[in-house]
């Protein structure tokens, strides 16, 4: 495969996003190693790892930065022992993806004031990663000095978990944003569908450094001055510090909602690729190879009568299952879950009771 001659050019970055916990994955997700540092798709490489091995085919690795939470530094090294120590940015605290961007565009932009980003979660399924790659340099050849870019796929079923993107039809590569929605129920997605204008929303954003700071500072301009204030500190010991200090100066709110669902610059470019968001149960059963009764598994174990459900363990225990249908039957150390698999909406709930009546050492 030829790349386009956007190949390895110095102005490309890639900010991952790889600071969440997890929480509609456990119990095989957990607090101390959450689901973009597992193995889930079953290849021998986190989703991290993949997540970095795609981007690295057409950025510089030294243009790749991970911003995670700092208590998975370690981890964070561990798998990616390439990463430059100014590529690995700490967050001290979880105020969603706001603060995050900023905090990696203007070091960025710090590094290099003509720099073109993308930003990608790290828990994504990418499986034709040709076509991928394709989108991203189509998107990176098409920023200007305005324009914000979120890449839409083509939805194949009135999915309740993903949010939708409502475009204005033309020729131009780039389609006018019209409307977000964040994850209609199901009458709603499937009046999306019929439609046909409304996408699918990956979550993966492409732009010019000083695109993305001009939109913070009109619609976010707290975070967006006290981001900027601190260029001095960058690349230097003195950024944990402070980065620590202005993150209390930050409210928690999500980039999607502080700033694309406000902004009138918002493009919308279609991904010719298949894609998934590993976000809880429901995507992993949808992603993988299944048996002719539909059941995902992934675990030593015997069933009877089984369908449509999952079943998670370790080859040293043996599960044996008996007339479930839609269930997801998870044996992660010290947790045995079975709920319903459709039923994701219940998992804060579960973690939430275990939290407060059985204790943090099950999560």
């Amino acid at each position: 495969m030829v790349y386009n001659e956007l190949v390895y050019m110095k102005d490309n970055f890639v900010v991952i996003m790889a600071g969440g916990t997890g929480t509609r994955f456990w119990p095989y997700s957990r607090q101390q190693k959450p689901k973009q540092f597992l193995d889930i798709l079953g290849v021998g490489k986190s989703l991290l790892q993949l997540t970095f091995d795609r981007f690295a085919k057409i950025i510089p690795e030294e243009n790749i930065f991970i911003v995670t939470n700092d208590q998975y530094e370690k981890i964070t090294k561990e798998q990616l022992p390439q990463l430059g120590n100014d590529q690995l940015l700490l967050e001290p605290l979880k105020k969603n993806t706001a603060p995050c961007i900023a905090y990696a565009s203007t070091k960025i932009l710090k590094k290099n004031k003509d720099a073109r980003i993308v930003v990608s979660p790290s828990d994504h399924a990418i499986f034709n990663e040709d076509e991928f790659i394709n989108t991203i340099n189509t998107g990176l050849n098409n920023t200007d000095d305005k324009s914000l870019i979120t890449i839409g796929i083509n939805p194949t079923r009135p999915d309740t978990g993903y949010g939708y993107i409502q475009y204005k039809d033309s020729s131009n590569v780039l389609k006018k944003v019209k409307t977000f929605t964040e994850k209609p129920n199901k009458e709603i997605a499937e009046k999306f569908i019929e439609s046909g204008d409304y996408v699918w929303n990956a979550g993966i954003f492409i732009w010019k450094a000083t695109a993305i700071m001009a939109a913070y500072e009109e619609y976010l301009p707290v975070i967006h001055e006290a981001f900027l204030e601190i260029g001095s500190d960058y690349y230097t010991d003195s950024e944990q510090n402070t980065i620590s200090r202005v993150y209390m100066l930050c409210k928690n709110i999500s980039v999607d909602y502080g700033i694309m669902e406000k902004s009138n610059d918002v493009q919308m470019l279609l991904g010719n690729f298949t894609w998934l968001d590993l976000g809880h149960w429901n995507s992993l059963h949808d992603s993988l190879d299944k048996d002719e009764n539909e059941n995902l598994i992934q675990a030593n174990a015997l069933l009877y009568d089984v369908n449509n459900t999952i079943i998670k363990g370790n080859e040293d225990k043996m599960i044996v299952v008996e007339g479930l249908e839609g269930y997801v039957v998870a044996d992660c150390d010290n947790v045995l879950l079975i709920c319903k698999k459709d039923n994701e909406a219940k998992m804060r709930q579960f973690v939430n009771d275990v939290k407060s009546k059985k204790g943090e050492e099950y999560l």
